[in-house]
């Protein structure tokens, strides 16, 4: 439920501009934003509000996850240390592969992990989302939830076919209009939707004018996974003769209220023109860095003034591990440089999240905004000692410092319990489904070789 608190004797993050700094005062929270934030709260104003003690912890703006599948969880631990089409041999089949009972199972699970990494904004589109999204509404999270379209049969792409198929992209348009209507704005407006082209190799020009019509009459914003794999780009320039980014700059697909995601395999002239439309970069630098550091322009990206924000991808839930390896390729883009700062790193998880989205509710800390907070525990031995407690965060930060998780008011976790998700059936479910899923590839996956996996535990003989 949501409530009314006044958090009193920490610090929190207010932003001066763009700069992320630290000040004293109590803030106090009803109906699910900040009322108010004061130096002194004496009086009656805020009588009956619960009083909560801040000693020793900071206040930050919860963290925004840009690009994540929660359901892609299942795959944690395995394609990592896999070579071959990832998206193709794996992804898309396990999305298709898993039930109804078990998306939503291993969706709960991603949420709980978002949760206690201090996360309160997840964007996730995939396949199959009217199925996992309740389980993810009623832990609390803030949501923005896509149906990923395509018209070519990505079921059979693994194999080395692409066809497209309008009635195939027809089923994706139907679930999509369905979100719309089920969905957006749901929930006091704490879950919407956002529009999905899944990628410019399996998505036909017709795919990307259904895509960008409906983000138009809803208005919602769009997203595409853009220059991710090799085989997108190898299919993109055979049928069309271009790069992933020229296609979709001739189907006037680019633009401010696009997330594209990944840009690995994107040129110079591909990032000029990019930056022109003030399309945005997500990026997910730990999940695309599993098998070394993700290769995409990154000096051309910071050079042209690019909007980034990130997310984690496949596999994980954690933003502390996105930042890290965010600062870490980002300033390896001028060879060892201190450049970004963590303060702009902070930002691409709170602030830019935010602005690319469209939401001017979120990000921050100040009166009016929603009161979507995580609790960060300073007394811990990686924010200590400090001089500058975004950098410490940003450095070394990892999801056990966080003691607390907001959403709208309302506790996720409080005083490091979950109080949404009953987080043991959380785990028990979620194995369950991927033990269920991984039995059914072994039988469908076709040529995709199966992972390595731990040998059956039997306690017989076991030692003490």
């Amino acid at each position: 439920m949501t409530g009314r608190y006044i958090l009193k004797n920490g610090l929190h993050v207010a932003h001066e501009g763009r700069v992320p700094v630290l000040r004293q005062g109590f803030v106090a929270i009803e109906g699910g934003r900040i009322a108010a934030i004061r130096d002194d709260l004496s009086g009656t104003e805020f009588e009956g509000f619960e009083p909560i003690d801040m000693s020793g912890r900071l206040i930050i703006p919860g963290l925004i996850n840009s690009h994540t599948h929660a359901v892609l969880l299942v795959l944690r631990g395995t394609v990592e240390d896999i070579e071959g089409n990832l998206v193709y041999q794996y992804m898309v089949p396990a999305s298709y592969l898993l039930e109804p009972a078990e998306r939503a199972a291993i969706a709960r699970l991603a949420c709980a992990e978002a949760i206690r990494c201090g996360t309160t904004t997840m964007v996730d589109p995939l396949r199959h989302v009217a199925d996992y999204a309740p389980a993810m509404i009623d832990t609390g999270m803030r949501l923005w939830l896509a149906e990923s379209c395509a018209d070519a049969v990505t079921t059979e792409v693994g194999s080395g076919t692409y066809r497209f198929d309008r009635d195939f992209g027809e089923t994706f348009l139907i679930r999509t209009q369905q979100l719309i209507e089920r969905f957006h704005g749901s929930e006091d407006d704490r879950v919407r939707v956002i529009m999905a082209a899944h990628a410019p190799d399996n998505c036909s020009p017709w795919m990307l004018r259904q895509v960008t019509e409906l983000a138009r009459k809803h208005g919602l914003r769009r997203t595409i996974h853009l220059s991710q794999i090799i085989s997108e780009k190898e299919q993109v320039a055979k049928l069309h003769g271009c790069t992933s980014t020229e296609y979709l700059a001739a189907n006037d697909f680019l633009g401010e209220d696009l997330l594209a995601v990944h840009w690995t395999f994107c040129t110079k002239s591909d990032v000029e023109t990019l930056a022109q439309t003030d399309t945005r970069l997500i990026h997910s630098p730990a999940s695309m860095s599993a098998k070394g550091p993700h290769p995409l322009p990154m000096k051309a990206i910071l050079d042209a003034g690019v909007k980034i924000a990130i997310g984690t991808d496949n596999m994980t839930e954690d933003m502390f591990q996105s930042m890290k390896s965010a600062l870490t390729l980002h300033r390896g883009a001028y060879g060892r440089s201190v450049s970004p700062m963590p303060n702009d790193i902070f930002n691409y998880a709170t602030l830019n999240g935010a602005e690319a989205l469209g939401h001017d509710g979120i990000g921050s800390i100040a009166v009016g905004k929603c009161a979507d907070l995580a609790v960060i525990d300073m007394r811990t031995p990686v924010m200590a000692p400090r001089l500058s407690a975004i950098s410490n965060l940003v450095h070394y930060g990892h999801p056990g410092i966080v003691t607390d998780t907001m959403v709208a008011g309302r506790f996720l976790m409080r005083d490091r319990r979950l109080t949404t998700v009953d987080e043991g059936a959380a785990i028990d479910e979620a194995q369950a489904a991927t033990d269920a899923m991984w039995a059914r590839f072994a039988a469908n996956g076709g040529d995709a070789p199966m992972p390595a996996r731990d040998a059956p535990f039997s306690p017989k003989g076991a030692r003490p």
